[in-house]
């Protein structure tokens, strides 16, 4: 072997190992995720800007999913952090004390009402999601149905067949839904009012996002969803109005939190501090009118600056310790017009 060739390889074996040392030292967190696919890549790419050394495997799918997994893990925990999940889940996990408490950097700088009020939190809210209906007025003026303006227009006779929602018990956004109603309403008034509007479903999606697509393409004319996705669609060119009910919107915040047995304790501080970073809320900023930072102000094109007043008052407690009763009973009246899993 000459010496030329000699050097080459060395060099290639060093590589090699270099190559192999660096794949070695990466630590892999493993996060259960709510958040939509058109999120997590932007997310991820501006996370490990910072921390190439730490690489994020998403299991992801709807609200619903995602907590009754944790909660049937609880006993063997799989994952090492939970992110972009709604806070009302959260509480449930804070209760039965499956996360590990962290103030990470910069959370100072947060607005204190959007994380766990513990010192040090639970966990860490990101940004508000709230309710949306997304009417599509070429197939409204075809079929002769009008934009609704609130909640109770949607039970009027000439929507029969024409709304679709998303199933509580799977999406978070139709679970933000039946609590904001029972809380608007009270129990009697708020199952009177969805007995009402289910005469009038044609379908229960297990998405938050679907009924806004739907509604797009036209599908249906009403689809109830929420603002991220509304504001998508639209922008995407679908012959959609955004309608923000005129009794108010339910809401829940998207949140993230360590789970307390996890074997990489370092890596998930790490992704709770991006979680937290002005940097994190201004990639959030990009999809919700209302994020944790106050410094960042989100400019949509299709949300109304003023959101945050249209948002009913919410009791994060009621609607965390009630979910499974509330579900129970939700199942029990309409299950049978959701779709097909």
């Amino acid at each position: 072997m000459n010496s030329q060739r000699r050097i080459l390889l060395c060099f290639a074996v060093a590589t090699a190992f270099a190559s192999a040392s660096a794949w070695a030292q990466k630590t892999e967190l493993l996060v259960y995720t709510a958040l939509e696919t058109d999120q997590l890549k932007a997310y991820t790419e501006s996370f490990q800007k910072t921390n190439p050394n730490i690489e994020l495997k998403f299991v992801r799918d709807s609200t619903g999913v995602i907590t009754a997994k944790l909660l049937a893990e609880k006993a063997n925990p799989q994952a090492d952090v939970v992110m972009g999940v709604s806070a009302t889940s959260l509480e449930i996990f804070k209760h039965d004390g499956m996360l590990a408490p962290y103030a990470p950097a910069g959370f100072d700088k947060l607005n204190p009402a959007f994380s766990d009020s513990a010192r040090p939190p639970a966990w860490i809210g990101q940004d508000v999601y709230a309710a949306v209906v997304c009417y599509n007025t070429v197939e409204g003026q075809k079929k002769g149905i009008p934009k609704p303006e609130s909640w109770q227009d949607l039970t009027k006779p000439i929507y029969k067949g024409q709304v679709v929602m998303p199933n509580p018990a799977s999406s978070g956004t139709g679970f933000l839904d039946v609590s904001s109603w029972l809380q608007l309403w009270g129990e009697a008034g708020g199952w009177k009012y969805m007995d009402a509007l289910h005469e009038n479903i044609a379908q229960y999606t297990h998405s938050g996002s679907k009924p806004c697509r739907q509604a797009g393409a036209g599908e249906f004319v009403v689809g109830i969803s929420f603002d991220f996705r509304g504001n998508d669609v639209k922008q995407k060119g679908a012959p959609v109005d955004l309608v923000f009910p005129k009794e108010g919107l339910g809401w829940d915040i998207e949140a993230s939190g360590i789970m307390k047995n996890t074997k990489h304790m370092d890596a998930a501080k790490k992704l709770m501090d991006w979680i937290a970073s002005k940097e994190a809320n201004e990639a959030y900023s990009k999809n919700f009118a209302i994020v944790a930072h106050p410094d960042v102000k989100p400019a949509l094109p299709f949300l109304p600056q003023d959101l945050d007043k249209k948002l009913v008052k919410n009791d994060f407690a009621f609607a965390a310790s009630n979910r499974d009763k509330i579900l129970t009973e939700w199942q029990k009246r309409y299950n049978a017009k959701s779709e097909p899993k």
